[in-house]
């Protein structure tokens, strides 16, 4: 039978890791120097793009289009995609745009999971910390890394929605980072299609750009861009012609229902 999940807003979770709550250490470092930190990064991500490689070819069925969009950027740039496989999200992009090197934006929640989250610092992850001194480090992480030529990759819609088909409205915020750093950015959907031999649907993932903010102000630029990467990713999403997972918005009288249950068990804990 067709797993359906139903939802009462687009920033519901659906995967959540071992310890959601996780917070970074008031040590960690964004960006680590010692050759020892190098070399480990080097090689976990050697071997994970070659274990991605084999996920994404055999478990997702990936065809990437668009990698000829690619041709000629030798500086940094931005690529922001739909949020829709727990695993295969690590690798999709950093396959797409190989020889390049990508680091990841990703919720602190992220390191709460077992073994994983012990790598992540070495495979180009980028915390989000909401403290200040959080969000210095990774604004200061991003800028060295995209002026080293590096593409960092955003999923703006946040969440995890395995299998979504549709575009989740997400905001302007992060289209900053271009818009300051002066760099273009590129759209990456993943669609999916009807096999007609796995049970799994195929991959088709587009790369669309590059796409540069216009306007006079900064407001009016990072409006522009957001409206440019929101748009090509509605028209590509139509490529999908199969709901592996369908996604229903949950009815008002079902959603007080769950709300009622939660408040109730929370009442007898109190007792």
């Amino acid at each position: 039978m067709k797993q359906i999940r139903y939802y009462t807003s687009f920033t519901d979770d659906f995967e959540e890791s071992a310890d959601q709550q996780y917070q970074l250490p008031e040590n960690y470092q964004w960006i680590r120097t010692d050759l020892w930190s190098k070399f480990l990064s080097g090689l976990i991500y050697g071997m994970a793009v070659i274990f991605g490689g084999a996920y994404c070819k055999f478990i997702l069925h990936m065809k990437v289009r668009g990698r000829k969009n690619l041709k000629g950027m030798k500086s940094g740039f931005f690529i922001y995609g739909n949020h829709t496989q727990p695993v295969g999200d690590v690798f999709i992009p950093a396959l797409g745009v190989l020889p390049k090197r990508i680091f990841t934006v990703v919720s602190t929640a992220n390191y709460g999971i077992p073994v994983i989250g012990k790598l992540l610092p070495y495979l180009g992850a980028l915390p989000i910390e909401q403290s200040l001194h959080g969000l210095k480090e990774l604004n200061q992480a991003i800028e060295r890394r995209i002026n080293r030529n590096h593409p960092i990759v955003i999923y703006p819609e946040a969440h995890v929605w395995a299998y979504y088909t549709g575009i989740r409205p997400f905001p302007e915020s992060s289209f900053k980072f271009p818009v300051k750093l002066n760099k273009p950015a590129f759209a990456m959907t993943v669609t999916y299609q009807k096999s007609k031999i796995w049970k799994r649907p195929q991959m088709e993932v587009f790369l669309d750009g590059p796409f540069y903010a216009e306007g006079a102000t900064t407001k009016e630029k990072v409006k522009n861009l957001h409206e440019k990467v929101y748009r090509i990713m509605l028209t590509r999403s139509q490529n999908s012609n199969v709901d592996y997972i369908e996604y229903h918005e949950k009815p008002l009288s079902a959603w007080m229902e769950t709300e009622n249950a939660k408040n109730d068990r929370k009442s007898q804990n109190f007792r």
